[in-house]
């Protein structure tokens, strides 16, 4: 199954003379960066603006906080900067084009929750391992107070902030997974991903469903030969699903009758599915169908021919491989 993409979207406070070590790095004002060697100065032209500084940034910040009539002290933050990417693996593949047009997306989110007119550079580098944005921003709020903490101050802000970009961005890059903080939400967003990985499990329970009702007398011994290739990726992915949707909060209850359906056949995969059942805890599940699709696909393997059985539990990467469901 394919790696998660997460959207990412941190922030970070300044109040004065360090602006303009974010500013020379930002803009690539610097001819060494010895702090950061992942900047490969080769590829800096590769880098671009979607908003152009007007000014260095300090002298624009303390512009637009005159302009908007407030008083400042020396611990005032003048300056947010939001870093805007994704995983590695989000941007493999695509082209420049597309990766603007991912930060074109991730900058217009930003100016609906943000006054547009307060952000003084958005500039992408293309130049490090993974390509991402640095935005910055002058923190007053809708009513010109300079207020950094009540934009982005506290845990119940960014968490506002994380579910809102992933809200926004996901609408256009439906694999995107919410980033950051996840945990302060119980990730309880189950993103398209899963829902395409079920789908790929679905269609190889199909599969093996249409082996074992097709297999007879005449062609016994291929039918097995197919069952056993298929249950080599089969096993793996259904105990792969198990664990995301254990990961989103998504549990398992096991009526009588599907406990019963559990016990048939093999005892090694009995006991293994036995144990995820009764390790589970009842929570609000995200999506029904996710779950009964999860359970299909364990109970498929209930209905597997004793003779497959006898010969697939005697290989030796399942005798002594830990399953995800044996936790």
């Amino acid at each position: 199954m394919p790696k998660a993409q997460y959207a990412i979207l941190r922030f970070a406070k300044y109040k004065g003379p360090e602006i303009s070590n974010i500013e020379a790095h930002n803009e690539r004002t610097k001819e060494k960066y010895a702090s950061n060697p992942d900047v490969d100065t080769s590829k800096s032209h590769l880098n671009f603006h979607l908003v152009e500084p007007q000014g260095k940034y300090r002298t624009v910040a303390e512009q637009q906080i005159k302009e908007a009539g407030c008083r400042t002290r020396t611990d005032s933050v003048r300056l947010v900067e939001a870093l805007v990417t994704a995983t590695p693996e989000f941007f493999k593949g695509k082209k420049k084009d597309e990766i603007k047009a991912y930060f074109q997306e991730a900058l217009d989110f930003i100016k609906q929750n943000q006054r547009p007119e307060t952000i003084i550079s958005a500039t992408v580098h293309m130049d490090e391992k993974t390509p991402h944005m640095h935005l910055c921003f002058v923190p007053l709020t809708e009513d010109s107070r300079l207020s950094a903490k009540e934009i982005v101050g506290n845990k119940k802000k960014l968490t506002e902030w994380q579910d809102k970009f992933w809200g926004h961005m996901v609408r256009k890059y439906p694999d995107l997974e919410r980033g950051e903080s996840a945990s302060l939400t119980g990730r309880d967003h189950i993103p398209p991903r899963v829902f395409k990985q079920m789908t790929q499990l679905t269609a190889q329970k199909e599969k093996l469903e249409e082996l074992i009702s097709s297999a007879n007398l005449f062609n016994a011994k291929g039918r097995i030969d197919e069952i056993k290739k298929l249950l080599d990726k089969y096993i793996p992915a259904v105990e792969q699903m198990h664990t995301t949707l254990k990961k989103y909060n998504v549990a398992f209850t096991t009526t009588t009758s599907e406990n019963k359906k559990l016990k048939k056949k093999n005892e090694q995969l009995t006991q293994s599915l036995e144990k995820s059942s009764k390790e589970s805890v009842l929570k609000k599940l995200e999506n029904e169908r996710l779950r009964h699709q999860c359970l299909d696909a364990v109970e498929i393997l209930e209905r597997i021919p004793p003779e497959v059985v006898r010969a697939y539990t005697r290989k030796p990467s399942i005798q002594h491989r830990k399953t995800g469901l044996e936790r």
